[in-house]
């Protein structure tokens, strides 16, 4: 692989989809180590939290401000009522 002139280097298309640096905003590292110099994909938010930055949960949150900003909620005293309410 050559690197271009102002430093660029093109990643393979299967390893940027294996580590999805095909997606917005992925980031990646170089590491030098010795005589080498290795690039690390870089996970910007912890992997016990990535489902609440997925594309499906953030479409879910703006739905949810956006029943709440058109007054589409329900309030309920304690537990019992919303489950009496899911029951029906």
């Amino acid at each position: 692989m050559a690197v271009q002139k102002r430093g660029l280097i093109a990643i393979p298309v299967e390893l940027r989809a294996r580590y999805h640096l095909d997606e917005a905003g992925a980031q990646v590292e170089f590491v030098e180590r010795d005589d080498e110099i290795v690039l690390r994909t870089h996970v910007a938010v912890p992997a016990d939290q990535a489902w609440l930055w997925g594309h499906t949960w953030r479409e879910m949150e703006r739905e949810a401000n956006d029943d709440i900003a058109a007054g589409r909620v329900e309030s309920f005293n304690g537990t019992e009522e919303p489950l009496a309410e899911l029951d029906r």
